[in-house]
């Protein structure tokens, strides 16, 4: 049987709700209760976004098949309401079906057992916004600082990382962003790299996500060399960029962060550099020799060969022009 490509419906594992065996125990004593929709609030500060997406229609479309297969989790605040710590998808889709309760697993949770356990039940999905996972991450680890790890989230100039562990590294102590990276499987710089997203102004973390209106995408690299820009000089690349219809490329984005360092980066140098045309956006024609190798004696050089063709193409030029002037 071919693989069928998975489906994101937004369900997150038992073990990402229960992190641990005792979690796991602990929640064969918790019970399943149907609420009203209305009491409860979104997570405050929850980083991802719902849309109406295509996966979110195929989770519409299952819990219109299947129902809800497996509740959300909410904690009691003290106003009698509740708030979402996983399943703000699934409340989505069962509003725009019309419900007005769900099954929820109700936990008390202080803030930061409920930020963790709301990024680790999010993190894992598939299609996740580049700018909502630095969202994440940074929100995971304040959590973490505030239960007394030790945090350094230092974005200020992240280094580069080498395959071999270099003499710099030998004896570092690891900081929370190696532990978060080894649960998550990515390296820690990565991990400061989507951080680095949260400095962008909402405009160009858009074109990050490729959720902005013009369809324009800024590639994950030159995007973090601009969150080191200042909030002035990113809504100016902003205006460049819808202007030219053109964004730039890593090595521009490098001579921008540069300039801003030094406090030179100006409007003008931006807009002058996106409207010179990039080498990878000029237009190519490119075709193999063997198409048109018959139309050719076959003594004829690749330089006999241009030659005729620029020939051709001039006289052909001039025939136009002469008949165009008739």
């Amino acid at each position: 049987m071919a693989n069928l490509p998975k489906l994101d419906l937004g369900l997150p594992s038992y073990d990402s709700l229960f992190s641990t065996e005792e979690e796991r125990q602990e929640a064969n004593t918790e019970k399943v209760m149907t609420i009203p929709i209305n009491k409860i609030k979104d997570f405050e500060g929850h980083p991802f976004h719902v849309t109406m997406d295509e996966d979110m229609a195929k989770l519409i479309d299952s819990i219109k098949e299947n129902d809800m297969l497996m509740p959300a989790l909410v904690r009691p605040k003290p106003d009698g309401t509740y708030e979402m710590i996983s399943g703000h998808r699934r409340k989505f889709a069962m509003s725009q079906l019309g419900k007005t309760e769900m099954n929820v697993i109700i936990r008390d949770l202080d803030d930061d057992q409920a930020t963790i356990l709301m990024v680790d039940s999010n993190i894992q999905r598939e299609n996740i916004y580049p700018s909502e996972r630095g969202y994440a991450y940074k929100m995971r680890l304040e959590a973490m600082k505030h239960q007394g790890k030790k945090v350094d989230i230092d974005t200020s100039e992240i280094p580069i990382e080498y395959e071999k562990t270099t003499s710099a590294q030998v004896g570092r102590k690891p900081e929370s962003a190696d532990i978060l990276g080894e649960q998550l499987g990515i390296s820690r710089n990565q991990i400061k790299r989507f951080i680095r997203l949260t400095y962008l102004i909402e405009p160009l973390q858009e074109m990050v996500d490729g959720r902005n209106e013009n369809e324009i995408k800024i590639a994950f690299n030159p995007a973090v060399e601009l969150s080191y820009l200042t909030e002035s000089e990113q809504f100016d690349l902003v205006n460049a960029i819808i202007e030219n219809q053109r964004t730039p490329s890593l090595a521009q984005c490098q001579e921008f962060k540069r300039l801003s360092h030094d406090g030179e980066l100006t409007a003008d140098f931006i807009e002058d550099t996106l409207s010179e045309e990039k080498p990878n956006q000029r237009e190519k024609l490119s075709f193999q020799m063997k198409e048109i190798d018959k139309y050719f004696p076959k003594d004829y050089t690749p330089g006999k060969k241009k030659d005729l063709m620029i020939h051709l193409l001039e006289s052909w030029a001039k025939k136009r022009s002469r008949e165009q002037e008739r």
